[in-house]
């Protein structure tokens, strides 16, 4: 009796300790090992978005994020916070008859989200792509413009524009949307590119082919790269819940990482899960330690010990192994004070050399450069005082505190813009530019680009006052201009309130003045290629300066036009120069057509935060215009303004500006007297206003909204090629795309 209940007593522990184990977890699925915080089974997981189901369907087990059953995972990292997914692409394909496919991924993630180690590509020659998605509370995007023609010179691995196209991924995305449009459904170009394409890819996981516009359809999906953490509460906040707080035996709570939410990492010394518990690491038996003889394993560490007859603490970063013998320890100074001597002759010797190799090199940099052909061009000029200063690199290392960052007061796709202080107290703005290399004759135009913009002598053009050639990359150095852009001041509320429309219209006359000078009065006609608010400085008089030449074209006095790379920024980019690649002086009209839009309306002229229908502001002010919806899109400092008919005129003259074809719209000259006879008729009015406005009009253009608006091309009023969101197929979440 007494054995049948010491039997009893032992089977009731032993089932009391089985129920208190965790439940049977799945280690791997296929290839990818599975490890908490990720499980496929009930109770192995952190939270639902963790799940991953094991589909063994097919002779392959295939793991899939959640219960998606086309979401499948191809790697995962628990030390890294990351994992990969193979996601589906959008596609527009067209055929002669218009458009024949549309697929638009979409994804939710939860606490899994975009990693920026990721791509956002577009493949296509008439290809506008863009995401949309959301980082916590706020909604995010960005997107590209790829355009070629059937002549464009495609070049293999460049995603620069021409054929494919490329942007970041902003931090921290948990959701996205693709959405891909055309601006002429692929006309004419079917043949060898009748579909677009948009995906998201992991860096280093695509390099761009021509033979992609072809044949890209046969892929399906493209590896991504997501990242996680544990909920959104921060170290010090999840430490608190230590019930619940996943950070195990031997690891810690990840400050580094700034969140949401948080990670875990095993302590110094140790290794595997940091969410299961880290293991110590035998450093010894993998030879990962620093001692000069005898290693000793230690949890979490390792000790260093010597042999005998020597002490020390056995390190060879610390004090090593020394004998313990006097005559060794004067063997050791004299050899110290041998080793003292050498190391100081050839330091000595390295330095002189490293000295002279360095002088060689930026004489290399100097004539690589064009700085010959500089000297001899300013020398040819008789020593005009107007000349262009040539700088060295001491130079404006002393004027920017050796380039701190602290002096950075711009960034671009041209370059980095310092703030520098010259022996002589001037405050100048010095760029590092961003240049390919350079043939020979590219450097003789790019001297020739320096001297023409050192002898530009217009008070609404920032001025060039020299470069530095004896860098790999050279350095201009421009006229500082203290007050900030013209986007800072349309754009921040606290100024755009004391932005009054005497100030915005003087603003629009002397820029336009000055591209009305670049393209007719200069000794070399000199297109801008990048016209936008960001490129125009102000003093602190509020006088226009514009600036940033770096994507600038010279056309000989022969040439109308010049056919070269769609180079500028999305929003401002001229249609018919995006579409043929002819760089005109009209394109620069385009541009400044879409600034007197931004100067009148206060918005950014491409905005993802904005609905679909005003996300492009040109197209969205073209058709408010003309269905007389004007007050509506206004600057609300604007609106009760007193000049009421000025600002109408302005906007007629913004409608001409941005028609779509560019013989249609008016030369920059044209554009600055028609601003000039505005400016001017606040007093007096002058002959050369060229839309007197009466008060019928007046009243068309300015009378309130009424049932809403749709947004229409500004050359024949057709949609807008920003297609709508109620057209989009929306799939649902099990579809994974």
């Amino acid at each position: 009796m007494h054995l049948q209940i010491l039997f009893a007593l032992v089977a009731m522990i032993a089932l009391g300790a089985a129920s208190a184990q965790e439940p049977y977890c799945e280690s791997s699925c296929g290839n990818v090992n599975i490890t908490f915080p990720f499980g496929s089974g009930e109770g192995c997981y952190y939270s639902s978005d963790f799940l991953v189901t094991c589909d063994r369907s097919s002779v392959v087990p295939t793991p899939l994020l959640r219960n998606i059953s086309n979401l499948v995972i191809s790697n995962m990292s628990t030390s890294m916070s990351e994992l990969e997914i193979m996601m589906f692409i959008a596609r527009d394909c067209y055929n002669i008859s218009g458009s024949v496919r549309r697929e638009r991924p979409w994804l939710r993630l939860g606490d899994i989200r975009i990693s920026t180690k990721n791509r956002f590509v577009a493949i296509g020659c008439d290809t506008h792509a863009y995401f949309s998605g959301t980082r916590g509370n706020a909604s995010d995007g960005s997107g590209c413009i790829s355009t070629c023609g059937s002549n464009s010179l495609i070049r293999n691995g460049s995603c620069s524009g021409v054929g494919c196209c490329e942007v970041a991924v902003p931090d921290a995305m948990s959701s996205f949307e693709i959405t891909l449009s055309s601006y002429y459904n692929h006309t004419n170009i079917t043949d060898f590119n009748p579909c677009s394409y948009a995906f998201f890819v992991e860096e280093g996981k695509f390099d761009f082919s021509s033979n992609n516009l072809r044949d890209f359809g046969s892929v399906q999906k493209m590896p991504m790269l997501l990242d996680w953490a544990i909920g959104n509460t921060t170290c010090d906040t999840a430490r608190e819940d230590v019930d619940n707080f996943l950070c195990k035996e031997n690891s810690i709570c990840d400050e580094d990482y700034e969140g949401p939410g948080y990670r875990c990492r095993c302590n110094e010394g140790y290794e595997g899960n940091p969410y299961l518990g880290c293991k110590n690491i035998d450093e010894c038996q993998l030879q990962n330690h620093v001692c000069q003889h005898e290693c000793i394993d230690t949890v979490g560490n390792y000790t260093c010990k010597c042999r005998k007859g020597y002490s020390g603490d056995g390190r060879k970063d610390g004090t090593g192994c020394t004998a313990d013998q006097s005559m060794t320890i004067k063997i050791a100074v004299g050899s110290s004070v041998a080793a003292i001597f050498v190391i100081v002759f050839v330091n000595w010797l390295y330095f002189g050399l490293k000295k002279r190799k360095l002088m060689k090199l930026r004489e290399k940099f100097f004539k690589q450069n064009g700085g010959i052909m500089l000297q001899q061009r300013i020398s040819g000029d008789g020593g005009s005082h107007d000349q262009v200063k040539v700088f060295t690199i001491e130079e404006l290392k002393t004027a920017t505190n050796n380039y701190h960052e602290s002096r950075i007061i711009g960034k671009g796709g041209f370059g980095t813009v310092y703030k520098g202080v010259l022996s002589d107290n001037r405050t100048v703005a010095i760029k590092k530019s961003k240049l390919p290399d350079q043939t020979e004759s590219q450097i003789e135009q790019f001297i020739n680009e320096v001297v023409i913009l050192s002898q530009i002598n217009h008070r609404n053009v920032v001025k060039l006052i020299g470069c530095c050639l004896e860098t790999e990359v050279p350095s201009l150095v421009y006229e500082f201009i203290p007050n900030g852009t013209l986007s800072d001041h349309i754009h921040n509320k606290g100024k755009s309130s004391a932005f009054t429309w005497d100030i915005r219209l003087r603003i629009a006359t002397e820029t336009a003045a000055a591209l009305s000078y670049l393209h007719s009065a200069a000794s070399v006609p000199i297109i801008h290629r990048d016209v936008k608010p960001a490129n125009i400085l102000l003093d602190d008089s509020y006088v226009a300066k514009v600036a940033d030449f770096g994507a600038s074209k010279l056309i000989p006095m022969d040439q109308i036009e010049l056919a070269t790379m769609v180079q500028g920024t999305l929003g401002y980019l001229d249609p018919e120069y995006m579409q043929t690649n002819q760089l005109t002086d009209k394109s620069d009209v385009y541009s400044f057509g879409v600034v007197l839009v931004e100067l009148l309306t206060g918005k950014r002229a491409l905005s993802f935060d904005r609905p679909e229908e005003e996300r492009n502001l040109a197209m969205y002010f073209l058709s408010s215009l003309r269905k007389g919806r004007l007050f509506q899109v206004l600057d609300e400092n604007l609106q009760k303004n007193e000049d009421l008919k000025d600002i109408i005129k302005v906007s007629k003259l913004a409608e001409r500006c941005l028609h779509v074809q560019g013989d249609e719209r008016p030369t920059m000259k044209e554009v600055a007297m028609e601003l000039e006879g505005i400016l001017a008729s606040k007093i007096q009015k002058h002959p050369w206003v060229q839309h007197p406005l009466n008060e019928d009009e007046a009243e068309y253009l300015l009378k309130e909204p009424t049932n809403g608006y749709e947004c229409t091309d500004g050359a024949n009023g057709n949609s807008s090629t920003f297609d709508s969101m109620s057209k989009h197929t929306i799939l649902p979440i099990a579809s994974g795309r």
